[in-house]
């Protein structure tokens, strides 16, 4: 034999034994991350999704450029309009008709056209109210319609608007320099407060009888976790006028007592006519309501690993696994990786304009990801006759995000699985909500601290949906309505001096 053809074979087999101890040094372990990624599943979408896609920063920007210039009013930016002023609350998406959708998605008619709807509050006219404006098309606007009465029956009352930000922190001026200032002793050697040591949350609904627009102020040491050191002192504000300076204080309530005013207050402390409970004063730290953990911890908590990347797939608003097609949209109304989403979760940011005339961004606003839920979705052991055994790992992909208001946290997931089922789930968690705990206070919740009382509340949670199942159900909506009302020691209260904010996760479409 050529020496040259024994050289090229001994090379060859040289080769084939280096793979091979390369293939049996390698079994059974975790495949490294330079192997091949499995190929993108096929999308067939043809940019679809997009009907449904949230505006984009630049969308926003012309939407309020065209309000600006064509309603014929002058605009305050939201973030530091007074009640008196006109605004932009809020500017998002417009989501076609469904009729014009289904047309669209099923082949043969036109796309939609893409429109925004604007939140306007009137207050600098002589009939103040809230108006809802679709304009379109975007990118460049030529068009708005009014279809606040289409929508509600009639004009949407000014007394009725949510509450922007810019209204708390001029409640939270009108506590600090009108009324706390008249209660001097009281406020100094009980309250112990120097301008910035005390922390409030406010109630709904804003009075009992149309017309009202008055909140209930509940005061705790400002601390980490301050809502669950409550110092007994609430405060009713009538802020329903335009001017502010002509809001009041309806009633004030301290340690069981309702009074007039805070001059009536400080009247009857400075005569010893009133039973005083002074708490002590809590650290910044919050001491028992921190959340830095007390002690190290023991070992890390179980990771999920995916050992070829994600099997999802995700292009702008459109998210395919197997055989799911979803797209996402989110509103406003963000987290730790590994606790609030696992740590291979994609995130993705959401655009949004509220509360000001500028878009702004909540980074890692919502994650996607797969979840291995621990039991199969099927499986099979025979030991009769014929010997054989089969099965298949039970996953879902989640879609989630997280709402913060106030002392509350909403886990709110889109669940779907394998097998075509769609859950939705929230879960709360968060702080307690508690009050200061006097009388027999204990009919209505658990002691949790000296003077705090987790008070018992009930949370029904609503889910609105619309299934096409087994044929299209005309032009109107199937609703369906899911409520869980369970007992929980919290409450969705919106915060005063600290800002939170806070979104929801609404998948609008799924095709299997």
């Amino acid at each position: 034999m050529h020496m040259k053809t024994v050289l090229l074979l001994l090379v060859l087999a040289l080769a084939t034994i280096f793979a091979l101890v390369c293939v049996l040094l390698t079994r059974g372990r975790a495949p490294s991350p330079c192997q091949h990624q499995p190929p993108e599943q096929e999308d067939t979408d043809g940019g679809q999704s997009l009907v449904f896609a949230d505006l984009t920063p630049e969308e926003m920007v012309q939407v309020v450029r065209y309000l600006q210039g064509n309603l014929g009013v002058q605009l305050v930016d939201a973030s530091r309009a007074k009640p008196s002023d006109n605004c932009i609350a809020s500017v998002d998406v417009q989501v076609p008709a469904k009729a014009e959708v289904l047309r669209f998605l099923d082949g043969g008619g036109a796309r939609p056209p893409r429109e925004a709807l604007a939140v306007l509050y009137f207050g600098n006219q002589p009939d103040p109210n809230v108006t809802e404006y679709v304009v379109g098309p975007l990118p460049t606007p030529a068009y708005h319609r009014d279809i606040t009465v289409q929508k509600y029956g009639g004009k949407v009352p000014y007394h009725r608007r949510p509450t922007l930000a810019v209204e708390y922190k001029q409640m939270a001026g009108f506590l600090k320099s009108q009324v706390f200032p008249t209660a001097p002793s009281f406020m100094r050697q009980v309250m112990e407060y120097d301008g910035a040591s005390l922390a409030a949350l406010t109630a709904a609904p804003r009075g009992f009888q149309s017309g009202d627009r008055i909140t209930w102020f509940v005061l705790f040491q400002n601390v980490s976790g301050f809502f669950v050191h409550p110092v007994g002192l609430e405060v009713l504000v009538d802020h329903s006028s335009l001017d502010i300076s002509r809001w009041a204080v309806n009633r004030v309530f301290y340690n069981g007592q309702y009074y007039r005013d805070m001059v009536q207050l400080e009247s009857a402390y400075v005569q010893g006519r009133i039973s005083v409970e002074k708490v002590k004063k809590a650290p910044s730290a919050g001491d028992f309501s921190s959340m830095k953990p007390r002690a190290p911890s023991a070992a890390l908590f179980p990771l999920q690993y995916e050992p070829q990347g994600p099997r999802y797939s995700i292009r702008e608003n459109r998210v395919t696994f197997q055989g799911w097609s979803i797209t996402f949209g989110m509103n406003p109304t963000s987290g730790v990786r590994g606790v609030d989403c696992p740590y291979l979760a994609t995130y993705l940011d959401v655009h949004y304009l509220a509360h000001s005339h500028v878009s702004r961004i909540s980074k890692n606003a919502l994650c996607v990801f797969e979840q291995n839920l621990g039991s199969p979705l099927r499986r099979h052991y025979s030991n009769l006759q014929s010997l054989y055994y089969g099965g298949l790992v039970n996953s879902a992909l989640v879609v989630r995000s997280i709402a913060t208001m106030g002392n509350h946290d909403y886990v709110w997931d889109f669940v779907f699985y394998q097998n075509g089922a769609i859950e939705g789930k929230v879960q709360a968690t968060g702080y307690a909500s508690s009050s200061f705990l006097h009388g027999d206070g204990l009919r209505y919740g658990n002691r949790v601290w000296e003077h705090t009382l987790g008070t018992i509340r009930t949370h029904s949670i609503n889910y609105k949906v619309d299934l096409d199942v087994g044929g299209r159900s005309g032009s109107s909506y199937n609703v369906c309505h899911y409520t869980e009302s369970r007992f929980l020691a919290a409450d969705p209260c919106g915060g005063l001096f600290e800002s939170r904010s806070s979104s929801f996760c609404t998948v609008w479409w799924a095709e299997q």
